[in-house]
Order: C-alpha cells, then structure tokens, then sequence
C-alpha cells in the first residue's frame, strides 16, 4: 500500500511540474508563460577592429634643406624625444659649400664694382645706367647668398634639432647615408593626440556617419575603454585591409598608458528608432523563418516575423504583431497554430 501511494504522489508531482499537454477529450492543452509585447527605442551595436595611430594633423616632417652625408644617427625609431634634443648629424656636401662661398665672393666683387663705378661717375667717365647695374649686381648677389644661407650652406656640419616633444614614426635615413636635399628624415608625431583608424566592411558604410557614439577597448588592456564619436568616414578602400577606414579620437585625457600600434575594439552605436520587441526566447525558427505564438482568447496563434536589433535581453520583430499583445515565452516549443493553451501564475 504505502509502494502504491508513493507511485501516485511521483506521477501526481510530475504532472504538476512539466508544463506539457494536457489532454480532455481531442482538445490539447499546453501549460505555458507569457509576457507582454512592448514598444521601445533599441538601437543596434556595430563591433569593428582597428589600430591606434598618431593625429596626422599633429605630426612634423624633418628635413635637410641641402645634400650632404649623414654622421650619426642619435634617435631611433618608436623613440620618445624632447624639445631641442640632437636627432641626427649631417656633413654638408662639399658641392653645396662652396656654392656658398662663391656666392660670398660675389657679394665682395659686386660691392667692389659699385664702388668703382661710383667713383668714374665722380669723374665723369661711368654714366648713371652703369651704377645702377653695379647696385642691382650687389643686390642680387646679396639675395643668393642670403638664401643659400637660410639652407644650411653656411656650415660645413650641421645638427638636425626635435621641434617638438614626441614619438618618432618614421626614420627613412642611416648612419652613412648620403642624402639629397629636401629628403624627408624623419617624423614626429605628438604623443597628446591619437587617433583610431577602423576597419568597417563596405556593406555596412551606410549606417555610420560623423558623430555617432563609440566606446572603445584596447586587445591588450581588456579594462581600458574611452568614450569618443566618429570623425572621418573616408569613401575609398584600403588596399592594405580591404575595409573602408572610418577614424576617431582618443579623448585627451584618457591617452595614458596607450602604445601607439595597439589594436582596439569599437562598438559603433548605430541611429536609435521604436521598434516593438519581445523577450528572445519567445522566436522560434523553422524550415519558414522565425516565428512567435501570441495568445488571445485562450488559443495560440503562429505568427511570422522579421528579426530586427537584438541584445541579451530583447529581440526587435517586425510582422502582425502589435505593443500590448501577449506573446508566449515559455512552453512555445509544444506548440502548433491553433492549440489552447493555459497561462502559468
């Protein structure tokens, strides 16, 4: 008696806690829950990777303005320098010096022959078309040597000097090197302004434009995040990453401890919008499409819908489904279009 009892009491409990069909007659019945559909701004997310870089805007080009041989190589590339420090030694080509010191030597002649023609005009023997091509012999003689000088021609060695505090992002010369003038030695990039160059795949170009919300992450640093927004939505793609580069920038005070070259993780907040969402375990999936049961009068009703933006909580549906129905989120997988069902308390 007491094995037959304790088999009821199991079968009495197991019924009572499965909420599957219910059987009186042909008319099934499923235990299930539900929530109510609900209106309310969602907005999508679009995650993407880049790579931390200097501001351009902020970055210097050092050159030499004539030829010569470089001497030493004081800095190296990544390297932090300061104002005023020696960042390379550069022997001035023989070639370029002595044009300035012909150039010198035409400036004493030509002040030479002014004086001479000054002189015969005294006497009577130099007209005054003559002296004034003595003075404009001198003038420009004078202007040759002064641009020459401006270049560096002057010294026969010469220091390139850092204007700036910075990182060093570019070195193009060696020790040993000979150079042409105007070639481009080096640059230098202000550590006070960084910025973020994204890959977005091109298909996804439409949804983003200047000033949208981005919350970056640094790969390295999982605890890192800055708040900023997009700059630049460049229109063309990058030969190197096939993605088209969509930039932002790094707020002046979260900069520390950030190493330029270091990846980074973007979530784009997209354009909020109302969208009627429902609780994601109410969307199912067939061979159809997705679907939800919403229930009225006590009957279950398949529904057909379109999936929309989706978080950990809620999905967006688009389809004949409306804010304040009642939609099945429990028990929908024992259901067909039709079957009565009861609502768990």
């Amino acid at each position: 008696m007491n094995a037959m009892n304790t088999y009821k009491i199991f079968v009495l409990t197991l019924l009572f806690f499965l909420p599957g069909r219910l059987y009186a007659g042909d008319n099934p019945s499923v235990l299930v829950q539900t929530a109510k559909v609900i209106e309310q701004t969602v907005s999508e997310q679009l995650r993407v990777y880049g790579t931390l870089l200097p501001d351009p805007d902020q970055s210097i080009s050092l050159s030499f303005s004539h030829g010569g041989y470089i001497t030493k190589v004081r800095s190296r590339l990544g390297q932090r320098v300061k104002k005023g420090d020696i960042l390379l030694e550069l022997d001035t080509s023989p070639t370029a010096h002595m044009q300035f010191i012909q150039a010198r030597s035409n400036v004493d002649f030509a002040r030479q022959e002014l004086a001479h023609q000054l002189r015969l005009e005294q006497e009577q023997l130099a007209t005054r078309s003559q002296v004034d091509a003595a003075k404009k012999a001198l003038l420009d003689a004078k202007s040759s040597l002064t641009a020459l000088r401006k270049q560096g021609f002057e010294q026969s060695h010469e220091k390139l000097i850092s204007p700036m505090d910075g990182i060093i992002t570019q070195l193009n010369v060696t020790q040993g090197q000979r150079v042409q003038a105007e070639t481009t030695a080096m640059l230098i990039a202000s550590e006070d302004k960084l910025i973020v160059r994204l890959g977005v795949e091109p298909e996804d170009l439409k949804f983003i434009s200047p000033g949208l919300p981005i919350v970056l992450t640094s790969v390295f640093e999982p605890d890192y995040q800055a708040k900023t927004v997009v700059r630049e939505v460049h229109a063309m793609i990058n030969h190197d990453t096939h993605l088209v580069d969509v930039l932002t920038v790094i707020p002046d005070e979260q900069i520390d401890h950030l190493v330029l070259g270091s990846k980074m993780t973007a979530r784009i907040q997209l354009d909020a919008h109302k969208a009627i969402v429902v609780p994601r375990s109410a969307v199912l999936q067939d061979e159809t499409g997705d679907f939800i049961f919403l229930v009225s009068a006590g009957k279950a009703h398949k529904v057909k819908v379109v999936r929309g933006v989706n978080n950990r909580k809620w999905i967006e549906v688009k389809g004949e489904v409306e804010a304040g129905d009642v939609v099945v989120v429990v028990g929908n997988y024992e259901l067909n279009d039709g079957m009565s069902v009861r609502e768990a308390n």
